[in-house]
Protein backbone atom coordinates (compact mmCIF):
# COMPACT_ATOMS: atom_id res chain seq x y z
CA UNK A 1 0.00 0.00 0.00
CA UNK A 2 1.88 3.73 -0.76
CA UNK A 3 1.08 6.47 0.68
CA UNK A 4 0.35 9.54 -1.92
CA UNK A 5 1.41 12.95 -1.11
CA UNK A 6 -2.14 13.84 -0.45
CA UNK A 7 -2.22 12.00 2.73
CA UNK A 8 1.26 13.02 3.63
CA UNK A 9 0.33 16.76 3.07
CA UNK A 10 -3.13 16.32 5.13
CA UNK A 11 -1.10 14.54 7.52
CA UNK A 12 1.28 17.24 8.15
CA UNK A 13 -1.45 20.31 8.11
CA UNK A 14 -3.53 18.26 10.76
CA UNK A 15 -0.20 17.65 12.99
CA UNK A 16 0.60 21.55 12.48
CA UNK A 17 -3.26 22.40 13.46
CA UNK A 18 -2.98 20.08 16.21
CA UNK A 19 0.37 21.89 17.70
CA UNK A 20 -1.05 24.78 17.25
CA UNK A 21 -4.08 23.90 19.22
CA UNK A 22 -2.23 22.46 21.92
CA UNK A 23 -0.19 25.80 22.56
CA UNK A 24 -3.19 27.59 22.71
CA UNK A 25 -4.67 24.91 24.90
CA UNK A 26 -1.90 25.23 27.14
CA UNK A 27 -1.98 29.07 26.86
CA UNK A 28 -5.74 28.70 28.65
CA UNK A 29 -5.13 26.42 31.33
CA UNK A 30 -1.79 27.92 32.55
CA UNK A 31 -2.14 31.92 31.50
CA UNK A 32 -6.13 32.64 30.23
CA UNK A 33 -8.78 33.29 31.98
CA UNK A 34 -7.13 35.70 34.49
CA UNK A 35 -4.78 33.30 35.54
CA UNK A 36 -1.52 34.84 37.58
CA UNK A 37 0.89 32.95 39.65
CA UNK A 38 0.10 32.64 43.39
CA UNK A 39 -3.52 33.53 43.26
CA UNK A 40 -3.93 31.96 46.41
CA UNK A 41 -1.81 30.63 49.47
CA UNK A 42 -2.27 26.88 49.62
CA UNK A 43 -3.40 24.16 47.22
CA UNK A 44 -6.88 23.70 45.68
CA UNK A 45 -7.97 20.34 44.26
CA UNK A 46 -11.25 17.95 44.36
CA UNK A 47 -10.24 13.93 44.06
CA UNK A 48 -13.81 13.05 44.63
CA UNK A 49 -15.09 11.79 41.54
CA UNK A 50 -18.11 13.81 40.11
CA UNK A 51 -18.14 16.37 42.78
CA UNK A 52 -17.96 19.53 40.88
CA UNK A 53 -19.96 18.16 38.22
CA UNK A 54 -22.90 17.46 40.73
CA UNK A 55 -22.36 20.72 42.20
CA UNK A 56 -22.80 22.69 39.22
CA UNK A 57 -26.12 20.48 38.67
CA UNK A 58 -27.33 20.82 41.53
CA UNK A 59 -26.59 24.49 42.04
CA UNK A 60 -27.32 25.79 38.27
CA UNK A 61 -29.54 28.47 39.24
CA UNK A 62 -26.46 29.66 40.97
CA UNK A 63 -23.91 30.26 38.47
CA UNK A 64 -24.09 32.45 35.49
CA UNK A 65 -24.72 30.22 32.25
CA UNK A 66 -21.39 31.70 30.99
CA UNK A 67 -19.73 30.41 33.93
CA UNK A 68 -21.32 26.90 33.93
CA UNK A 69 -20.94 26.73 29.85
CA UNK A 70 -17.34 26.99 30.10
CA UNK A 71 -16.92 24.80 33.27
CA UNK A 72 -19.13 22.02 31.91
CA UNK A 73 -19.45 22.26 28.38
CA UNK A 74 -16.14 24.17 27.51
CA UNK A 75 -14.22 21.21 29.67
CA UNK A 76 -15.24 18.71 27.14
CA UNK A 77 -15.73 20.77 24.01
CA UNK A 78 -12.09 22.15 24.02
CA UNK A 79 -10.70 18.32 24.36
CA UNK A 80 -12.82 16.67 21.20
CA UNK A 81 -10.01 18.02 18.49
CA UNK A 82 -7.70 15.65 20.26
CA UNK A 83 -9.72 12.71 19.70
CA UNK A 84 -10.24 13.84 16.32
CA UNK A 85 -6.58 14.46 15.19
CA UNK A 86 -4.73 11.71 17.44
CA UNK A 87 -6.21 8.57 16.37
CA UNK A 88 -5.73 10.45 12.30
CA UNK A 89 -2.47 11.18 13.25
CA UNK A 90 -1.22 7.78 15.00
CA UNK A 91 -3.89 5.66 13.82
CA UNK A 92 -4.13 4.86 18.36
CA UNK A 93 -6.95 2.79 19.31
CA UNK A 94 -9.73 3.87 21.71
CA UNK A 95 -8.19 1.99 25.04
CA UNK A 96 -4.76 3.44 24.25
CA UNK A 97 -6.11 6.43 23.70
CA UNK A 98 -7.98 7.20 26.36
CA UNK A 99 -5.20 5.90 28.73
CA UNK A 100 -3.09 8.59 26.99
CA UNK A 101 -5.48 11.27 27.57
CA UNK A 102 -5.96 10.26 31.30
CA UNK A 103 -2.04 10.60 31.89
CA UNK A 104 -1.78 13.60 30.17
CA UNK A 105 -4.25 15.10 31.90
CA UNK A 106 -3.75 14.09 35.24
CA UNK A 107 0.27 15.63 34.59
CA UNK A 108 -1.80 19.07 33.53
CA UNK A 109 -3.80 19.12 36.03
CA UNK A 110 -1.40 18.35 38.82
CA UNK A 111 0.53 21.36 37.17
CA UNK A 112 -2.05 23.44 37.77
CA UNK A 113 -2.04 22.48 40.97
CA UNK A 114 2.02 22.84 41.63
CA UNK A 115 2.17 26.06 39.81
CA UNK A 116 -0.76 27.71 41.71
CA UNK A 117 -2.64 28.47 37.73
CA UNK A 118 -5.47 26.36 38.95
CA UNK A 119 -6.45 23.90 40.63
CA UNK A 120 -6.29 19.78 40.36
CA UNK A 121 -10.14 18.86 39.67
CA UNK A 122 -10.44 14.93 38.72
CA UNK A 123 -13.97 15.91 36.93
CA UNK A 124 -11.44 17.97 34.76
CA UNK A 125 -9.88 15.18 33.99
CA UNK A 126 -13.28 12.94 33.71
CA UNK A 127 -14.60 15.86 31.44
CA UNK A 128 -11.87 16.37 29.20
CA UNK A 129 -11.39 12.78 28.63
CA UNK A 130 -15.25 12.83 27.51
CA UNK A 131 -14.20 15.17 25.21
CA UNK A 132 -11.41 13.05 23.71
CA UNK A 133 -13.58 10.45 23.15
CA UNK A 134 -16.52 12.47 21.45
CA UNK A 135 -13.84 13.46 19.06
CA UNK A 136 -12.81 10.09 18.61
CA UNK A 137 -16.07 8.84 17.95
CA UNK A 138 -16.79 11.57 15.25
CA UNK A 139 -13.57 10.88 13.96
CA UNK A 140 -14.70 6.94 13.59
CA UNK A 141 -18.10 8.20 12.13
CA UNK A 142 -15.99 10.37 9.76
CA UNK A 143 -13.71 7.46 8.75
CA UNK A 144 -16.42 5.10 8.12
CA UNK A 145 -18.60 7.84 5.72
CA UNK A 146 -15.12 8.30 3.91
CA UNK A 147 -14.04 4.54 3.13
Amino acid sequence: MSINRTDVRAKKLVGLITILYLILLLYWMFIGFGRSGTQWSGYRYNLVPMRTIRLYFDHADSFTPTHWLVNIVGNVAVFVPFGLSIPYLYRIRIVRLTLLSVAVLFILELLQLLLHRGSFDIDDILLNTVGVLVGAGLYSLIRRRVS
